[in-house]
């Protein structure tokens, strides 16, 4: 029986908007399309939608939109293949009958990277969610709403703390990848719900500030929330971080626009050795260890990073990832549980009637 995957995180809507990724037709320059989904058993994939006020000034809502309009676009075309989940009802549909189920579709989960099109005012969440909007990231950079992980290790704000009310009340997910450690205490300090990071490692494996400490992996855990492996090797392999870091700083130094740069680390990463398929398994391990086997999933960040492990190339590779975990040692439950019902679960949870 082939494994079936719930992955938290996907950047595919970028590829398709800007670059003219065909996601339908299927697309080998991006990580991620529509026939590669189905057959490597994606049966719940996130599409965020990443917008930054820097790059997009006066522009966020409209610039969210068109990238909401572009996964409506990417549904709409699939011929039943691909549907948008609004419900905890639409997510039993896409599950119904586990790994048996015969059906071949995926559930689309809408998700802002950001909160920055919400232009400081937690109210304006509404206006997203009833566009089908349901896992939140409240920042990406420091913003009215959260200070992150590359920033200033600011708090939730006032403003922050009002958002995450909200989502509560209105059942969208709370995400606390790219959060500051700040703002991620906050977070479970206030949640009276579950709330996940989506893609997000284990910084005691991997020391970028974009992963969980144990502490904070524990803490997860105890709130019953999730957290997805992030395939990028800069958040999984001490040795890349390092690499990376230094190509930043270089960037940096350049004073480049964030096209060249983008442009520049494309480049770069071309050249860098991958590092081996088991950092994965390390890190899915890690976490089981220090919280739990219900604490961890997949959120593999496809399309929204420019270097995989040796031996996976984009969705088609998860199916390798469930066979490493095997091999490693988990059973087949806990294997189901990482690549799946974990991350079901929590929505569950949280996901509207």
């Amino acid at each position: 029986m082939r494994p079936v995957f719930f992955d938290g995180h996907c950047d595919t809507a970028l590829k398709v908007l800007d670059e003219g990724g065909d996601f339908v037709g299927g697309d080998r320059s991006m990580h991620l399309d529509l026939p590669r989904l189905i057959a490597s058993g994606v049966r719940a994939q996130v599409f965020a939608c990443f917008v930054l006020s820097e790059r997009y000034p006066g522009e966020e809502a409209d610039r969210a939109e068109q990238l909401l309009d572009t996964v409506e676009r990417m549904v709409a075309t699939s011929d039943g293949q691909l549907r948008i989940t609004r419900t905890r009802q639409d997510l039993h549909a896409a599950f119904a009958g586990g790994a048996a189920a015969a059906d071949e579709s995926a559930a689309a989960i809408l998700g802002l990277e950001g909160a920055d099109p919400l232009e400081g005012k937690a109210e304006n969440l509404r206006r997203f969610f009833d566009r089908g909007v349901r896992d939140l990231i409240f920042a990406w950079k420091d913003n009215p709403f959260s200070g992150t992980a590359f920033g200033e290790d600011t708090p939730l704000t006032q403003e922050g703390v009002r958002l995450l009310g909200l989502c509560e009340e209105l059942g969208a997910m709370v995400d606390v990848s790219h959060l500051s450690d700040a703002a991620f205490g906050d977070v479970c300090r206030a949640s009276s719900r579950p709330f996940v990071a989506s893609h997000s490692d284990c910084r005691a494996l991997c020391g970028s500030a974009r992963n969980l400490t144990d502490g904070m992996i524990r803490a997860l855990a105890d709130g019953g929330g999730v957290m997805g492996i992030n395939l990028s090797t800069a958040f999984l392999s001490p040795d890349s971080l390092d690499r990376w870091q230094r190509v930043k700083v270089q960037l940096r130094r350049e004073r480049l626009t964030w096209q060249e740069a983008d442009k520049r680390a494309k480049a770069e990463a071309a050249g860098l050795p991958r590092p081996s398929f088991d950092w994965i398994v390390r890190h899915v391990v890690h976490a089981i260890d220090v919280g739990g086997e219900d604490v961890v999933g997949l959120g593999g960040d496809l399309d929204g990073i420019l270097h995989l492990p040796e031996g996976i190339d984009g969705v088609e590779g998860y199916p390798q990832i469930a066979d490493a975990l095997r091999t490693a040692g988990l059973s087949d439950a806990q294997v189901e549980k990482v690549c799946w019902r974990n991350f079901v679960r929590v929505f569950d949870e949280v996901l509207p009637d």
